[in-house]
C-alpha cells in the first residue's frame, strides 16, 4: 500500500521512534511560531536553557492578540518578544501586520515542512500541505533549541470531499459539519486528511478555515494536499518558488475514512457553549434579537470570506440594536478590500473596523452585554471565552454573520439575498496579492544579535520550574470540576488577563477565577493540592498558562476521565503528573477538600499505575498513566526544562550547571 500525505511528512522528517499511532516518533522542526499573550514563557525558557540562537529553519515571534494596551504590561512585552527575537534569531511580526495563522500561511509556511506553534489553532497553515501542530510555550522553547520534537504518532483519517460548496455555504460549514459528526473529542490522537474532488473546489483560505477549526475536535493536525490550489496561492503571494506538489500515494492507506459532499452542505449553526453542539440554521426554534455581531479573528477572514460578507450588506445597514465589529485577518487582506471596494461598503452598512488583530475572539474588546446573544465567525464558543460568564456566543459563518447583523437576528445569505445569493459563487481570492513585507523583522546577523540588550519590563517575572514528584504525597483536593473544563476556565482571557500572563505570581491569584473564584486562595493555604476533573480536562487554547499558574500554587496532579492533547503535554512540561480514573465511577466517590496520599509515587509513575487512597473516606482507587517511555522521563525529571537541559549537556551545548 502506498503512503498518505501526513506519514510521509513525518518519515521525511523522523529521527527515531517507530510510526505506528499510539507511539511516540521524534521529528526534526523546521519552523516555529508564537504570539504575543503566550509567548514570554516560551522566551524566557529558551533564555534559561543557554543557547545563543535558534537552532530551526525559522522562528517567527508574532505581536497580533493583545494590541489594547491598557496599562504598561502588553507594551512591556511586546519590546521584550521584540528584543528577545533580536537575540535569537527569530522573525518579528509586528502589531498591525495580522493574525499569527494568516500571516504564517501567506508568508512563511511551505508544503513538506513541520511547524510548531504556540498556539492551538497553528493547523490552520495545513491549508498548504505543511504538517502543522499546536503546542505549548515549552515545546515550542524545546523546538527552538534543535531538540527532536516528541510527538505520539497520530492515526491518520481520510476525510474524501465531494461536489462543491453552493452559494451562501461557507467552509465553515465543513467543519461545523465535522465537529456535529465527531463531536470535540473525537479527534484525539488523530490527523485528519483532506482529499477528494471536492478538496480542489476550496481555495486555500477556505482550508485554512477547516483545518484551524480541526483543533476543536482534539486533533493533532489536519491537513490538504499541497497541489494546483496551494500552487496558485503561494504564486499569488510571491512564494511560487516555495511550491513542491506533495500527494498522497493514489493506493495511500488511511487508519479510517469518511465523507461529505460539499454540495449537500447547508448553513450551520454551533450554539452555546460548546462548538460541537451543531444543528442546521433552519432548525433554530427561537429567533431572539442578537445583540452583536464579530466578523473575524483567524478562522473566516479571508478576502473571499469578507467580500461575501460586504455583497450581503450592499446597499443594507446593520440593524439598530445589533453591534456589528470586524477584525481583518491581515494588513494584506485589508488593502484588498480597501481597494476593491468591500470595505466601503462595509462601512456604509454600519459595520465598526478593529485593529487587525485576535481581538475579539479572546475576548480582548467587544465583551458582550449581560445575558447577552452573540453571534461570531471565531471559532470558540465556550462559556466565559467572550469575556462575559453569562453570554451566550454561537458560532456562524461570514455570510450567516452579516445577514444576522442586517435582520437582527439569526438569518443566512439566502434569507437577505434571495436568487441574489448567486452572485457570491463569483468572489474568488485574487490572483495577486499585494506583497509589504515592511512589518516582518527579520533576524540579526549573529554578530548583531549578539549585542542586543533583552529588555525586561517590570512585570516579566521568572518563570517557575516544578519539583520532581515526591515520594510520599499527602495533600487535599483542591478543586473538583466537571466535564469540559476549558483552558479559559483555568486562565480567563481578556485584555486585563492577558496582560499579567508574564507575571505569573500575580496571574496565578486569578486561576480559576471564573469557574471557582476561591480556588486560588484554597491551592495557596493547602501548598500542595490535586485537582479532579471530569471527560475533556484542559480543551481549547494552548495557553500553557493554565498548567503553570497551578503548579505555581502546589497543584502536583490532575485526575480526570480525560485530559485534552495540548494540555496534558503541558501539565507533563510543567511538572504536574496527568493521570486518568481506571474506573470512571471513582470520579464520584471524591469530593473537593478530601484528603489524598499516594505512596512510593515516583515508582508507581513508573508502573503507569497509580494507587490513590482517600483517608477522609477511607477509600482507595487506581488511576492509569497514559505516558510514552519519554514522557515519563520528563515527569520524572520534574518537568521539560529541566529534561531539556540534562539532553543538551549530553550534546555538549551548553555546560552543566552544576
Amino acid at each position: 500500500m502506498g503512503m498518505n500525505l501526513t506519514r510521509k511528512i513525518i518519515q521525511s522528517h523522523l529521527v527515531s521512534g517507530v510510526m505506528e499511532p499510539g507511539k511516540d516518533v521524534f521529528l526534526k522542526v523546521d519552523q516555529t511560531l508564537t504570539h504575543d499573550i503566550n509567548a514570554v514563557m516560551t522566551y524566557l525558557a529558551f533564555e534559561a536553557v543557554g543557547l545563543p540562537r535558534a537552532r530551526t529553519e525559522l522562528s517567527v515571534s508574532n505581536l497580533d492578540h493583545n494590541l489594547l494596551y491598557i496599562d504598561f504590561k502588553t507594551p512591556d512585552d511586546h519590546i521584550y518578544l521584540r528584543t528577545a527575537a533580536e537575540k535569537y534569531g527569530v522573525y518579528v511580526s509586528r502589531p498591525g501586520n495580522g493574525i499569527c495563522h494568516t500571516i504564517h500561511t501567506s508568508r512563511f509556511a511551505a508544503p513538506g515542512k513541520v511547524l510548531m506553534g504556540g498556539d492551538s489553532h497553528t493547523p490552520s497553515s495545513g491549508a498548504v500541505g505543511m504538517l502543522a501542530i499546536g503546542v505549548g510555550g515549552m515545546d515550542v522553547a524545546t523546538a527552538m533549541t534543535g531538540v527532536p520534537m516528541r510527538l505520539t504518532m497520530p492515526e491518520v483519517i481520510r476525510v474524501n470531499l465531494k461536489g462543491k460548496l453552493r452559494p451562501g455555504v461557507n467552509a465553515k460549514e465543513v467543519i461545523l459539519e465535522m465537529l456535529r459528526r465527531l463531536t470535540v473529542k473525537g479527534g484525539l490522537g488523530k490527523v485528519y486528511e483532506y482529499t477528494g474532488e471536492g478538496a480542489e473546489n476550496l481555495e486555500v483560505p477556505e482550508r485554512m478555515t477547516i483545518t484551524n477549526m480541526g483543533a476543536e475536535m482534539g486533533a493533532t493536525s489536519s491537513i490538504f494536499p499541497a497541489d494546483a490550489v496551494v500552487k496558485r496561492f503561494l504564486e499569488a503571494q510571491g512564494r511560487g518558488k516555495d511550491y513542491v506538489e506533495l500527494l498522497p500515494d493514489q493506493d495511500a492507506e488511511y487508519d479510517g475514512e469518511m465523507e461529505i459532499d460539499l454540495s449537500a452542505l447547508e448553513p450551520l449553526i454551533a450554539l452555546p457553549h460548546q462548538p460541537d453542539n451543531v444543528i442546521p440554521m433552519k432548525d433554530l426554534k427561537d429567533h431572539p434579537p442578537v445583540q452583536q455581531v464579530f466578523m473575524g479573528s483567524c478562522t473566516n477572514a479571508s478576502y473571499a470570506d469578507l467580500a461575501k460578507a460586504a455583497l450581503v450588506m450592499q446597499g443594507r445597514h446593520v440593524n439598530e440594536c445589533v453591534q456589528c465589529t470586524l477584525g481583518i485577518s491581515s494588513r494584506q487582506v485589508y488593502k484588498q478590500l480597501m481597494k476593491d471596494g468591500y470595505l466601503e461598503m462595509l462601512i456604509d452598512a454600519g459595520v465598526r473596523i478593529l485593529e487587525i488583530a485576535c481581538g475579539p475572539c479572546c475576548a480582548i474588546g467587544q465583551v458582550p452585554p449581560t445575558n447577552g446573544i452573540a453571534v461570531r465567525t471565531s471559532n470558540r464558543n465556550f462559556r466565559g471565552r467572550a469575556g462575559s460568564p453569562n453570554a451566550n456566543i454561537y458560532l456562524v459563518s461570514p455570510e450567516s454573520a452579516a445577514a444576522t447583523a442586517i435582520k437582527g437576528t439569526f438569518a443566512t445569505a439566502e434569507d437577505i439575498l434571495g436568487e441574489d445569493v448567486a452572485k457570491l459563487a463569483e468572489i474568488h481570492e485574487p490572483l495577486s496579492y499585494e506583497i509589504d513585507d515592511s512589518l516582518l523583522i527579520p533576524p540579526l546577523p549573529e554578530e548583531e544579535a549578539a549585542k542586543v540588550e533583552v529588555v525586561k519590563g517590570p512585570n516579566i517575572k521568572y518563570l517557575p520550574v516544578p519539583e520532581k514528584p515526591a515520594q510520599h504525597l499527602n495533600c487535599g483536593i483542591s478543586l473538583k470540576g466537571g466535564d469540559n473544563i476549558s483552558t479559559d476556565d483555568i486562565t480567563p482571557a481578556g485584555a486585563e488577563f492577558s496582560s499579567m500572563r508574564s507575571n505569573i505570581p500575580l496571574m496565578s491569584k486569578y486561576c480559576y477565577n471564573r469557574y471557582d473564584p476561591e480556588f486560588s486562595e484554597r491551592a495557596r493555604e493547602m501548598q500542595r493540592s490535586i485537582i479532579i476533573g471530569g471527560e475533556n480536562y484542559g480543551q481549547g487554547s494552548s495557553r500553557e498558562h493554565a498548567a503553570i499558574n497551578p503548579m505555581y500554587l502546589g497543584v502536583k496532579c490532575v485526575i480526570a476521565k480525560s485530559i485534552a492533547r495540548i494540555h496534558k503535554g503541558n501539565l507533563i512540561n510543567h511538572g504536574i503528573v496527568p493521570m486518568l480514573f481506571e474506573n470512571p465511577a471513582d470520579y464520584d466517590r471524591v469530593e473537593l477538600m478530601d484528603e489524598i496520599e499516594i505512596r512510593d509515587f515516583p515508582d508507581q509513575i513508573r508502573g503507569r499505575r497509580v494507587l490513590v487512597e482517600d483517608k477522609t473516606k477511607g477509600l482507595s482507587f487506581y488511576t492509569r498513566l497514559e505516558l510514552s517511555d519519554s514522557e515519563m522521563e520528563v515527569v520524572l525529571a520534574g518537568g521539560q526544562l529541566r529534561f531539556l537541559k540534562q539532553q543538551l549537556v549530553k550534546e555538549g551545548l551548553i555546560q552543566d550547571e552544576d
